[in-house]
C-alpha cells in the first residue's frame, strides 16, 4: 500500500521560508513522477509544482514561479518543495501525490494528509 506523508508545514512571516518533505512508503519513488497541490477553505485544490521521475523536468504554477523549488532524492524516496519569499496568499494545506503509473506525469492517484502552511502578514 503507497503511503505518503508530508511534513515541514508551519506558520511563518511574510517573506520567510519553509520546506515541505513528501516521504512514501510502500513504492520506491524513483520511477513514478511527484507533485504538490494545495488548497484553501472553499476553493478546488490547485496545482503547485511538479517534477519528473527522473528529476530532469519541473513544473509550477505561475503565481510561485522564481519563489518554490520542487526537487527529490531519490535515495530518500522523498520529494521535497522549497518555498521561499512566502506571501500571506501561500497559506494553505499543502498535498503531494504521485501517478499510479510509472513514469508518467498527471492523473494523480495517491496523496498524502497534508501539511497546513500558514504565511502571516
Amino acid at each position: 500500500q503507497v503511503q505518503l506523508v508530508e511534513s515541514g508545514g508551519g506558520l511563518v512571516q511574510a517573506g520567510g521560508s519553509l520546506r515541505l518533505s513528501c516521504a512514501a512508503s510502500g513504492r520506491t519513488l524513483s520511477r513514478f513522477a511527484a507533485g504538490w497541490f494545495r488548497q484553501t477553505p472553499g476553493k478546488e485544490r490547485e496545482f503547485v509544482a511538479a517534477i519528473t521521475w527522473s528529476g530532469t523536468g519541473t513544473y509550477y504554477t505561475d503565481s510561485v514561479k522564481g519563489r518554490f523549488t520542487i526537487s527529490r532524492d531519490n535515495a530518500k524516496n522523498t520529494v521535497y518543495l522549497q518555498m521561499n519569499s512566502l506571501k500571506p496568499e501561500d497559506t494553505a494545506v499543502y498535498y503531494c501525490a504521485t501517478p499510479s503509473q510509472p513514469y508518467m506525469m498527471g492523473s494523480y492517484d495517491y496523496w498524502g494528509q497534508g501539511t497546513q502552511v500558514t504565511v502571516s502578514a
